[in-house]
């Protein structure tokens, strides 16, 4: 099997490349951005996916096509809806045409659980946008797909757009954590290299043409995580709740809109979240304070 990652050099696209090499296919890198990450078996294709001559030749010879390219931060899409627009549901169907003409076994689309919420702005609107797409090509080409809905991802090579990662960066930096809120909205958080393994079971038939989410097995409020890590921390953070200044994001459940009924896959095994959690806090401690081991 050959498959292409568009958005691969990113924080999850980069963990599911390595999980199709780690099973001994060939894989493409395609990004705005050199990958950080490419290992032997990988190819890096630096590009922009509203290049349609360039995506066509990078689809080229391929078997699947993953496509985690585009604006992912809700902040960043709620204040550039045009660029928003461009990147998410242009770029999207420029990657599925070029799919449709090298005919691609499967194409998987990394969508959000925001789709069936009322919040989440545009980010949740084009990526609703991209699933109605995506389900008109298969209607009127024929072309197999399977959309992914992730829930709140966490993990090894997350930047300051993911949640987790900033609060760490906080606690490990300024010795306390702030949140927007009063910390009972309850998120299903689940480890970026669990979420990369689901993200290969789907590729087979049973979830061809379907909906799937991505989401860990437990959910939790957010007070909670943040009270785990002042735990990991020898409880010597403070943690800092204020009035929320955004209704960007939902608070117990996303479940307002209804779109394609999605089917739930969760692993066997996962990792557990204060595992997880001290993983990251040993990569972010690491990089602040590099003279200490």
């Amino acid at each position: 099997m050959r498959a292409i990652v568009f958005g691969g050099s990113g924080f999850l696209g980069s963990h599911v490349a390595d999980a199709i090499t780690k099973e001994g296919h060939d894989v493409t890198v395609f990004d705005l951005n050199k990958s950080s990450y490419i290992r032997e078996g990988q190819t890096m294709v630096i590009g922009d996916i509203l290049d349609e001559d360039a995506v066509q030749a990078a689809i080229k010879g391929h078997d699947i096509v993953y496509n985690f390219a585009g604006i992912a931060d809700i902040y960043e899409a709620s204040e550039d809806p045009i660029q928003t627009i461009k990147t998410n549901v242009l770029g999207n169907t420029i990657i599925l045409k070029a799919s449709r003409l090298n005919n691609i076994k499967r194409y998987i689309f990394a969508s959000s659980i925001y789709v069936y919420s009322k919040a989440g702005s545009f980010y949740r609107s084009s990526k609703q946008a991209c699933e109605c797409i995506i389900e008109d090509f298969n209607e009127q080409y024929g072309l197999p797909f399977t959309i992914l809905r992730y829930g709140s991802l966490y993990g090894p090579r997350a930047n300051k757009q993911n949640w987790v990662y900033r609060i760490l960066k906080q606690a490990i930096t300024e010795k306390k954590i702030t949140r927007y809120g009063d910390g009972e909205e309850i998120r299903e958080y689940i480890h970026v290299e669990d979420a990369a393994q689901c993200s290969l079971k789907i590729l087979s038939d049973e979830f061809e043409n379907q909906a799937v989410i991505i989401t860990g097995s437990q959910p939790m409020k957010v007070r909670n995580v943040m009270t785990m890590i002042k735990e990991m921390l020898d409880n010597k953070i403070e943690l800092e709740f204020l009035p929320s200044t955004s209704n960007l994001h939902y608070e117990i459940t996303p479940y307002t809109f209804n779109p394609k009924t999605a089917r739930r896959i969760i692993s066997n095994s996962y990792i557990d979240m204060g595992q997880g959690l001290l993983q990251c806090l040993e990569d972010i401690h690491k990089k602040h304070y590099p003279s200490n081991g």
